[in-house]
């Protein structure tokens, strides 16, 4: 990643947005929040903040919703996607807690107005908090049902001015099949974001590759299993795929 321009103290990038699913933080359970991986997470985003690199966040709510999602059967899309962006809510606190306890300033600003427990959506306010280097967790998605978490992500990413989107996964890039199941699945270095909508590769939904094509907003896809990756990449260093025009 030498070939972007580096802005400080070798860091290739000052303002990101961090993508993880709501899975990444259930560990080796079903369901619901694995304490110790919330914090192994947790501990990583204070190291890049270290490195003077201001950082905002999605995260999924599958973790909790998948959980949900038999008793959500029959019900209409609208009400579980609502139930989804609730789920989302939960996980921004649970990661805000973890932030806060390594002495890391967070706020967690909801698309979905919720006073008692988080910030609304300001646009102008959540830059500020950028700017003071607190960390910004993107609740709720974008507040609307049909879109889905890694759209809300874009979205914020473009408001927010992020120069790039970590999408953190379970595999240290894209592949052009499962690499769990195939090993002789290939991994690409550098895809464009015409490649992933045209051979469904599955990095995110065609509405959020649109967005970021549409913005030339690059999006790294790293493991988020390997431990220091997330402040590795921002040095230049590590295994991923990099997304972009």
């Amino acid at each position: 990643m030498s070939d972007a321009a580096s802005h400080q103290g070798g860091v290739t990038y000052k303002r990101v947005m961090l993508k993880i699913s709501g899975e990444a933080l259930m560990g080796d359970q079903g369901f619901g929040l694995h304490p110790p991986t919330v914090q192994r997470i947790a501990q990583e985003i204070k190291a890049v903040q270290e490195l003077g690199v201001e950082i905002c966040m999605v995260i999924g709510g599958g973790n909790i919703f998948r959980g949900l999602q038999g008793s959500a059967q029959g019900m209409e899309r609208t009400t579980a996607d609502y139930m989804g962006m609730l789920a989302t809510v939960m996980n921004a606190l649970a990661m805000q807690a973890s932030l806060e306890a390594l002495g890391v300033f967070t706020r967690v600003i909801s698309a979905i107005p919720m006073d008692q427990v988080c910030e609304p959506y300001i646009r102008r306010r959540a830059v500020r908090h950028l700017e003071k280097k607190r960390v910004c967790i993107f609740a709720a998605g974008t507040g609307n049902p049909y879109f889905t978490t890694d759209t809300a992500a874009t979205l914020r990413a473009n408001e927010m001015s992020c120069e790039a989107i970590f999408k953190g996964t379970k595999v240290d890039g894209v592949y052009d099949k499962d690499p769990k199941k195939f090993p002789d699945a290939k991994r690409y270095e550098d895809v464009t974001y015409d490649e992933v909508l045209q051979k469904h590769l599955g990095v995110m939904d065609a509405s959020a590759i649109a967005l970021a094509r549409d913005n030339d907003l690059p999006i790294i896809v790293f493991s988020l299993d390997e431990p220091g990756g997330f402040c590795g990449i921002l040095r230049g260093e590590g295994t991923y795929t990099r997304v972009q025009g």
